[in-house]
Formats: C-alpha cells, sequence, structure tokens
C-alpha cells in the first residue's frame, strides 16, 4: 500500500506536439504520443509512471481501440509497472477531432 506524500492530477492527456497542435494520426499513433507527453509530465512533476493508481480512457471509439490500441496499452503499462485502476469511457468527441484521451492520478 502506498501512503502518498503528494499527488498528481494529469487530466486531459491528449495527442498533442510541442507546438500545442493536435494530432490527425491515428488513435493507434496519439495513444503513443498521449504516452510520451504523460511521460513528460509525470518526470517534470518530480513523480514516477510507477505511481499510477488510476489511469482513465476516454476514446470515441472502444471498438477501434481494442483492436488497434491494447497491445500498446498492455506494454506501456508493463513497462512501468503500473498497477491501476481504469474506466474506459465511450464519448461522442473530445478536442480537436482527437480520438483519444488519457487521465492519470499518481502518487509518491
Amino acid at each position: 500500500m502506498k501512503q502518498p506524500a503528494g499527488t498528481l492530477y494529469c487530466s486531459g492527456q491528449v495527442a498533442i506536439d510541442a507546438e500545442g497542435r493536435p494530432s490527425t494520426a491515428a488513435m493507434r499513433s496519439q495513444l503513443q504520443q498521449i504516452f510520451q507527453n504523460l511521460e513528460h509530465l509525470i518526470s517534470e512533476a518530480g513523480y514516477e509512471c510507477q505511481g499510477i493508481v488510476r489511469l482513465n480512457v476516454y476514446t470515441t471509439s472502444v471498438a477501434e481501440f481494442f483492436t488497434t490500441c491494447t497491445d500498446i496499452y498492455q506494454a506501456w503499462i508493463a513497462r512501468h509497472g503500473v498497477k491501476q485502476a481504469t474506466t474506459m469511457v465511450e464519448v461522442q468527441g473530445l478536442f480537436a477531432g482527437l480520438t483519444i484521451e488519457l487521465e492519470a492520478t499518481v502518487v509518491k
């Protein structure tokens, strides 16, 4: 059990590049960009990905997520040793036509 000295809430993590441009790529590529962005955010805040205790997924297509993204998602979770609670929600739309968004809670 973790005794958090602090908690980091990372909401609205989407596939946006360093210049703030949203991705127009397929969902699989968007998820890869989101994981890169999330890793950077968590590291810059002084936390570790292994401290993720909640990782929610918002997607415009649960079916597409399970057919094109599950392997990337599971590999990333395993690489970082994340043991999280997850909720997946299909939504009608996301910012700028994006297809996937993550929301993470990270503890120290």
